[in-house]
């Protein structure tokens, strides 16, 4: 592991770290991914990393981590200075500058999807990523209004696990929920109407998407007509929905089980 110390904040090649944040990309789609937790899942992934900037003490906890990898340039830096670069206060000690995965096509997907309508949180795109890789769902399907999965924030919050999983962007969300279901897909939207049938009680079929709204207009209903069913989550009477990353976790438990 050869690491250079950092003199001049003002370089060019350390300029990456501070101006992806959240959901920008460069020409290369870079990332940017923070704090040792997410970097070290990062490391042991297949994804092409480029550099790490990061203080002394991280390097020397993490040497053989490193080492692992080729061709990785290493910024020796103290946390002051990481924190003029970025330009606020950080709590962590390292960060990473690699390029995101591949965007997979939507046939090259596998037999479980989760798929995701309206959703504008990052964390909650980051927190049902880090559950779908907990549970071995490996298929992310996201409308492109979406946050980027790969963007800071949401890696950050699905704790570099993103790295694990598939995912496609998708233009036309009618269009894509009839390709599925050509392709074999049963659709489950997950939603509250009278129609709706327990999660308790649907019968999952092997080559399914799970379809997610948002938490403050749903999934609207010419969506819902489409679908091949709508299933929810029997609860108390009073209380009217999870948090979405929370009502994905509960029912992808049930749609693997």
């Amino acid at each position: 592991m050869n690491i250079t110390k950092v003199k001049n904040l003002n370089e060019n090649k350390l300029q990456v770290f501070q101006q992806m944040r959240d959901n920008a990309f460069n020409e290369l789609n870079s990332f940017v991914a923070d704090s040792p937790k997410v970097v070290n899942i990062l490391l042991q992934s297949d994804l092409e990393l480029k550099s790490i900037l990061a203080t002394k003490e991280y390097f020397e906890e993490f040497q053989e981590l490193i080492d692992s990898r080729e061709n990785i340039i290493c910024y020796e830096a103290t946390k002051e200075q990481m924190q003029t670069l970025v330009g606020h206060k950080i709590h962590h000690n390292c960060m990473l500058h690699g390029v995101r995965a591949k965007e997979s096509s939507l046939y090259e997907l596998g037999n479980n999807i989760v798929m995701l309508d309206n959703i504008t949180s990052n964390e909650n795109v980051g927190s049902i990523a880090r559950t779908m890789a907990g549970f071995g769902v490996d298929s992310y399907l996201l409308p492109k209004e979406s946050p980027h999965p790969y963007g800071r924030r949401s890696l950050r919050v699905s704790m570099g696990y993103m790295s694990r999983l598939k995912y496609c962007i998708y233009s036309d969300i009618i269009q894509t929920i009839k390709e599925l279901q050509e392709d074999g897909y049963k659709v489950y939207a997950a939603e509250l109407t009278p129609e709706a049938i327990g999660l308790q009680k649907v019968d999952v079929n092997d080559k399914w998407v799970l379809l997610l709204g948002s938490e403050g207009h749903g999934i609207s209903q010419d969506i819902l007509d489409i679908c091949d069913e709508v299933v929810y989550i029997e609860m108390a009477e009073d209380v009217k929905s999870f948090n979405v990353s929370v009502a994905a976790s509960v029912m992808m438990y049930k749609f693997i089980n």
